[in-house]
């Protein structure tokens, strides 16, 4: 959820129903409901040196949660890889791609690398698979970087985290 006095919001979204089969409904990701009212958001919290955040698991290989190529690259990821999106606040209209930030959580740091974004203005549509859009304090990550937490299996998911730019 939004953070209260962290940043407006910037408008709404009706939701569309997905067509049979196109919403991909991984790692608890939310399809969107016919008529649901969501908000969007350019916003996400400001950015300081110990900033909270939400990590949720994302894969980045053709035919996972992407929906495409990742923005910074134009290219498909492993999930072995230490890589994120972020939500588009954090983004920050691509200033952030392919820079690095250090993730604090389950009392361990690890330095990942931005190459895409948690869209948190879009959704509900075949570019974003009908999901749902993006909250704006997310992290989305890849299985490695789970796995540097000691995360492993049902218990990804949602983890409270603090990160910082590297």
């Amino acid at each position: 959820m939004a953070q209260a006095g962290t940043c407006k919001p910037s408008g709404k979204l009706r939701g569309k129903k997905p067509p049979p089969g196109k919403c991909k409904h991984r790692h608890d990701s939310d399809c969107c409901k016919e008529g649901k009212l969501y908000t969007t958001y350019t916003c996400s919290p400001q950015v300081s040196g110990h900033t909270k955040a939400t990590l949720t698991l994302n894969g980045f290989g053709p035919g996972e949660d992407v929906s495409g190529q990742c923005e910074c690259d134009n290219q498909y990821h492993n999930d072995k890889e230490l890589i994120v999106a972020l939500s588009t606040g954090w983004f920050n209209k691509k200033k952030r791609c392919m820079n690095y930030i250090n993730i604090h959580g389950n009392g361990k740091t690890v330095k990942a690398n931005v190459v895409d974004e948690c869209d948190s203005t879009m959704g509900c549509d075949s570019d974003h698979d009908y999901q749902a859009l993006c909250d704006i304090n997310i992290f989305d990550a890849s299985d490695a970087v789970w796995d540097a937490f000691g995360v492993y299996g049902d218990k990804r998911g949602d983890m409270e985290i603090y990160w910082s730019d590297a």
